[in-house]
Formats: C-alpha cells, sequence, structure tokens
C-alpha cells in the first residue's frame, strides 16, 4: 500500500482505448498520437494535506493536467501521483 505525502494524489488512468487505423498507412514504430492535455482519472490515495482531501473518496473521478502526472516505479510496481494543484476538477453525480 502506498500513502502519499506532500499534496500529492494517486490516481489510477480512466479507460483509454487507442482507436487502430484501418486506412494501411503504415507509421513509424515509436510514433505516438498526441494526447490531450486534460483526462480523467481515478483517485486512489491522497496524502492528509491535500487542499480539497475533505472532498475527496476513494474511486471519485476527477480531470487532471496529463503533462503533469508523475510515473514512479515501486517494489509494489508501478505508481501514478499528481500533485494537488494539477488536479482541475473534482466530477460527481
Amino acid at each position: 500500500m502506498v500513502k502519499p505525502v506532500n499534496r500529492y494524489v494517486q490516481i489510477t488512468s480512466a479507460n483509454t482505448e487507442t482507436e487502430e487505423s484501418s486506412s494501411g498507412i503504415l507509421l513509424p514504430a515509436d510514433f505516438k498520437p498526441k494526447e490531450s492535455r486534460h483526462r480523467t482519472a481515478s483517485v486512489v490515495s491522497w496524502a492528509d494535506d491535500v487542499r480539497f482531501a475533505k472532498t475527496l473518496v476513494v474511486g471519485a473521478e476527477i480531470v487532471i493536467d496529463n503533462t503533469m502526472v508523475e510515473q514512479i516505479d515501486t517494489s509494489a510496481g508501478q505508481i501514478s501521483v499528481i500533485q494537488d494543484n494539477y488536479v482541475i476538477a473534482i466530477l460527481s453525480d
């Protein structure tokens, strides 16, 4: 289990499926389509000092600045975190 500190929020990516082109155009193996600057993610856990910690719940959907996501390799596997000031919105029902 990971417990973020210093205003970090641990997230998981929302399902983003890449569409395959049936046009027959060959692309270089290292080609990456342009990613959107913002996307949604699900909250896994958060630091106690996150400024909006009282409004978060596990599994909440948030809108984040995709360019500021940090991928960290741990002994338990890779985790994704983002600092609270790069969370744009909390989506509600």
